[in-house]
C-alpha cells in the first residue's frame, strides 16, 4: 500500500478499490516526479477501449509526455501554464515542481481524481484541477503557456482544439505541443491547419524506453499577431 498524506487517504482508497495502485518515480533534471497509476491497464484495455476515441489515454504515460515534462522543465516560469489532456499530470506536476503556476484539464472523473491525487502527493499547491469540455470550454482565464502531449488524435477535434487556443492563450503566449513521430498522419494535417493562424517551429528528440526508441516531434506554435510580444518564449 503506497503511504499517501492523511488529507487524500479517502482520494487514495476510492481509486484502489479498482485500480491496482503503484508510484513510478520519474527523475527530470535532478527532481524526482512521483506518480501514482494504475498497475494494470492490460484490464481495461477492451476490444472497445482499442478503439481511437475510447482508448482511455490517460492510464498510460506515454513517451511524449516525458519528452514535454523534461522540455518545460527547462522553460524558465512567465505566467500560468495550461495543460490540455493532462492525463496523469506528467508534464503539468513537472512544469509546477520547476516554479509554473499550472492548471490541469481533462474531461474523466476518475483521471481528474488522479490528477489531484498527484498533486497532492507530490505536495505541488500551485496547481489547480479543472474539467474541460473541448467542445464547451468553460472560462478558466488567459495563460502565457498552453501544453499538451498526444492531444491530436482526430481531425473531428481539429477545430474544437484550435477554439480552445483561441480562448486561452494569453497575448503574448505560446503553445506547445509533443507527439510520436508514428502519429504524424493525424499531426501534419492539424500543423497544416495552423499555418493559417500560428507560426511554427518544430524539433525532433529521442527516447530510450523499454529497448524501444521513439521519435517526439515538439512543435511550437505562436499566434500570428504583430503586437504580441514573443521575445521571452523559450
Amino acid at each position: 500500500m503506497i503511504k499517501v498524506p492523511e488529507k487524500i487517504k479517502p482520494l487514495y482508497e476510492k481509486l484502489a478499490r479498482k485500480y491496482r495502485l503503484e508510484v513510478e518515480p520519474l527523475n527530470i533534471r535532478g527532481r524526482t516526479i512521483q506518480i501514482i497509476k494504475p498497475s494494470n491497464i492490460e484490464d481495461f484495455l477492451t476490444d472497445e477501449g482499442l478503439k481511437v476515441e475510447n482508448f482511455p489515454f490517460w492510464l498510460k504515460i506515454w513517451e511524449a509526455s516525458l519528452v514535454l515534462a523534461d522540455f518545460m522543465a527547462s522553460v524558465k516560469p512567465q505566467g500560468r501554464v495550461l495543460e490540455l489532456g493532462a492525463g496523469l499530470g506528467v508534464v503539468g506536476l513537472t512544469a509546477a515542481a520547476f516554479g509554473h503556476e499550472v492548471t490541469l484539464t481533462d474531461y474523466e472523473d476518475e483521471c481528474l481524481d488522479f490528477l489531484r491525487l498527484n498533486a497532492a502527493y507530490n505536495r505541488l499547491e500551485n496547481v489547480t484541477v479543472e474539467r474541460l469540455d473541448w467542445r464547451e470550454p468553460k472560462e478558466l482565464g488567459q495563460f502565457q503557456i498552453i501544453v499538451g502531449a498526444e492531444i491530436v488524435f482526430s481531425g473531428r477535434l481539429f477545430e474544437p482544439l484550435f477554439e480552445i487556443f483561441r480562448k486561452y492563450l494569453a497575448p503574448g503566449g505560446v503553445i506547445y505541443l509533443a507527439h510520436d513521430k508514428e502519429r504524424m498522419r493525424t499531426l501534419a494535417p492539424f500543423l497544416y491547419l495552423a499555418e493559417k493562424e500560428y507560426e511554427q517551429a518544430v524539433s525532433q528528440r529521442k527516447l530510450r524506453a523499454d529497448d524501444e526508441t521513439h521519435e517526439i516531434v515538439i512543435s511550437r506554435l505562436i499566434p500570428r499577431h504583430p503586437t504580441w510580444d514573443t521575445q521571452n518564449q523559450a
